[in-house]
C-alpha cells in the first residue's frame, strides 16, 4: 500500500477513494454489468473461499484487479506461492470477537480426538479487537493456479431463481404506466414499471431486487431510517446503502446490475463522504445485512421446499451426525451418492452412482442439504446398510466403529 496512506484509518482511505470513483464514475455500484458479459466476481480469500465483506470488500473491488482472489503472504508461503518482490499490499481489517485455542487437560498436556487431532475450543473475547491484515492479488503471486471462470447460467437459471425469490418474500409489488421504480415505507409496497418495458428481463429483476433492498428497511424488518425523500441526506445514506446491496444481489443471483437513473444520487453521496467519511464503513455494513436478509428468504424458501418433497419418507429410529463424512452412502434421485473424501475449506470428494460421476460437494450447495436432510430422517437405515458393508468387508473383526 502506499506510504501517504498508512497513517490513516481505513475508512478514511476508502472514503477517498469512493468519492474520486464517484466523480469519475467508476464507482463499483455504479458499472453496469449483465450475465451476458463477463459475470462480477466479488473479491475473495483464496485459502478459505471465502467473500470480503463490508468495506474490504468495497476496498479490494476498487484495486483495479481483474483477479478476485487474494492472500496473506503467509497464507501464500503455506499454499507453496511466493508474492513477487516489490508488490504492493492492501490493508483489510477483521473484528475479533473470539479466540481459538487448542484444550489441555489438568497437567498441561493437550488433548486429542478419537482421530488423534488436537482439540480445540473457542472462548469469548471480553471485547472485539480490530485487526489489521495486508493482502496481495493473486497476480502478484507466483504459483497461483489459473483463474477458471463460470460461464453465466451454467450453476442457475437466474431469472427462475429472483423470481421465486422474490416471490417467498411476500412482498407488495404494482406494476402500472410510470417510468419510475420506487418502494413506498407507509404502504409497504414496491412499484415497478410493467415488465415488458424493460429492454432485457435481467434488468427488470435486477431493478426489483434493488426496490427489495429498500424493502428491507420497514420497521418490521431491519428498521433503518429512509428519509423522507429525494433532497433528503437520510434518503441519500438509503440509496447508497441499497446500490451497494444491488451489487452484491446481482452478483449472488447472476442477474447483473444496472444503476439506471441512480447517478441522481452522486452529488449527495459525494458531499457526505466527505463530511463523514466512517459512512462508506456503515453503509458497506448494512448492504451486507440487506444481502444477509434477503438471501435468509431464499434459505428459508429451500428448507421448506425439501421438507415437502421428502414428506412421503418416514424417519427411521437411531442418530445420525449433523454432517456428511466418509463412507456414507445415501440414495436420492433414483442415484446413490457416497462420500469418497474430505478435501480442503470443507469440501466432499463424491460419486455418483447412476452416471459414474465424480465431483467435489461444499456445505453451501443445496444438494449437501438434501443429502444431510436424507441421512439425518433415515439415520438408522443408512448406519444398518453402513454396518452390514462393514461386517461383509472386515469378516470376524470385533470392534467397527459406526460413529465416525
Amino acid at each position: 500500500m502506499d506510504k501517504k496512506d498508512v497513517h490513516k484509518p481505513l475508512h478514511v482511505q476508502v472514503a477517498e477513494k469512493v468519492i474520486e470513483a464517484l466523480r469519475a464514475g467508476t464507482a463499483p455500484w455504479q458499472i453496469p454489468w449483465d450475465s451476458a458479459g463477463i459475470p462480477l466476481l466479488m473479491p475473495y480469500n483464496f485459502q478459505s473461499g471465502n467473500r470480503y465483506k463490508g468495506i474490504n470488500a468495497l476496498s479490494l473491488l476498487m484495486a483495479g484487479r481483474e483477479d478476485p482472489r487474494w492472500m496473506t503472504y503467509r497464507q501464500a508461503e503455506e499454499s507453496g506461492m511466493q508474492v513477487r518482490k516489490g508488490e504492493k499490499s492492501m490493508l483489510i481489517q477483521f473484528v475479533k470477537t473470539s479466540d481459538e485455542r487448542t484444550r489441555r487437560d489438568a497437567s498441561g498436556k493437550v488433548m486429542h480426538d478419537e482421530l488423534g487431532k488436537p482439540i480445540k475450543e473457542t472462548r469469548e473475547l471480553p471485547h472485539a479487537i480490530v485487526r489489521n491484515a495486508y493482502v496481495f492479488n493473486a497476480a502478484q503471486i507466483e504459483g497461483m493456479p489459473k483463474l477458471e471462470r463460470e460461464k453465466p447460467g451454467t450453476k442457475w437459471a437466474p431469472v427462475e431463481r429472483a423470481e421465486n425469490l422474490i416471490a417467498s418474500s411476500g412482498a407488495v409489488i404494482f406494476h402500472q404506466y410510470s417510468a419510475n421504480a420506487f418502494y413506498d415505507p407507509k404502504r409497504d409496497a414496491i412499484t415497478l414499471p410493467y415488465k415488458d418495458w424493460f429492454s432485457e428481463s435481467h434488468k427488470y429483476y435486477a431493478t426489483l431486487l434493488h426496490e427489495l433492498g429498500h424493502w428491507t428497511g420497514h420497521p418490521d424488518r431491519l428498521n433503518r431510517d429512509m428519509g423522507k425523500g429525494f433532497g433528503d441526506a437520510s434518503y441519500a445514506r438509503e440509496e447508497l446503502r441499497a446500490e451497494i446491496a444491488s451489487m452484491l444481489i446481482g452478483q449472488e443471483l447472476g442477474i447483473g446490475h444496472d444503476p439506471g437513473q441512480h447517478y441522481a444520487y452522486v452529488e449527495s453521496w459525494i458531499s457526505i463522504l466527505e463530511n463523514n467519511p466512517f459512512e462508506i464503513f456503515s453503509a458497506s455494513m448494512d448492504a451486507e445485512r440487506i444481502l444477509g436478509y434477503i438471501m435468509d428468504i431464499e434459505r428459508k424458501q429451500e428448507i421448506t421446499s425439501e421438507k415437502v418433497s421428502l414428506n412421503a419418507m418416514q424417519p427411521a429410529p437411531g442418530k445420525a451426525s449433523g454432517y456428511l463424512t466418509t463412507g456414507d452412502k445415501i440414495p436420492y434421485n433414483g442415484s446413490v451418492y457416497e462420500v469418497l473424501a474430505h478435501l480442503k475449506q470443507g469440501r466432499l470428494k463424491m460419486h455418483e452412482s447412476l452416471n459414474g460421476n465424480a465431483f467435489t460437494l461444499g456445505r453451501e450447495d443445496k444438494l449437501y442439504a438434501a443429502l444431510l436432510y436424507l441421512k439425518r430422517e433415515m439415520g438408522a437405515e443408512f448406519q444398518n446398510e453402513k454396518q452390514t458393508n462393514l461386517i461383509v468387508q472386515a469378516g470376524n473383526q470385533s470392534h467397527l466403529d459406526l460413529n465416525r
